[in-house]
């Protein structure tokens, strides 16, 4: 992804988060209903993220509210740090690994990528993204917790899936830095050598 590309993906997401904001604004009036202008806010920004002639949005809060969620979603995973979804063992390509979180609501769980044929540094490299795009989910799961605390919307269950994201960060960080330890001990004898014989 370019430079130019990462601007606007950033761009876009601040003009969700405003956008989340005018939704939040309007619960608390008690309104059930978004506005005209609101509606084509959340239409506009689908345009700008690539979506050719989507409908105007329904007129009720809530669906404007999950919308720009998943707006969100989809540009977060945008990030060009983020590796693409890794095929979990035993899996065809193109079925993520989902846990069932409570009330039938699902999170996709993340693993770390299986070791290369390539260099370290790469296989690495691609670890670190992993972990980095498992604190982005878990930062995002938290938001929604937030929201939905302040909201009084279904809490119980994004707590849960708060939960569920960072039980599965900080494992991958753990075994993340597990595996830089063990490189870094092959690599340490590696350099040693081996003892040289003894002389006669």
């Amino acid at each position: 992804m370019s430079q130019t590309a990462e601007l606007q993906r950033r761009v876009l997401l601040a003009e969700s988060d405003i956008l989340l904001d005018d939704v939040e604004a309007l619960r608390l009036l008690d309104l059930v209903e978004a506005p005209p202008r609101l509606r084509e806010a959340i239409r506009a920004l689908q345009i700008r993220l690539g979506r050719r002639n989507p409908p105007l949005p329904s007129e009720t809060l809530d669906a404007a509210h999950e919308l720009v969620f998943a707006v969100q979603q989809r540009l977060m995973a945008a990030n060009p740090r983020n590796p693409r979804p890794l095929r979990h063992v035993g899996r065809p390509s193109g079925q993520p690994m989902f846990t069932i979180v409570r009330d039938d609501k699902k999170w996709k769980v993340l693993t770390l990528p299986p070791p290369s044929n390539g260099e370290d540094a790469d296989w690495i490299e691609l670890v670190d993204s992993t972990v980095e795009r498992a604190w982005d989910r878990w930062c995002y799961a938290q938001q929604q917790a937030a929201r939905a605390t302040r909201l009084r919307m279904q809490a119980h269950t994004a707590v849960a899936v708060l939960d569920v994201a960072w039980n599965n960060y900080w494992a991958l960080l753990q075994d993340s830095e597990r595996i830089k330890r063990r490189i870094s001990g092959v690599r340490g004898r590696l350099a040693g050598g081996t003892p040289a014989a003894p002389r006669l």
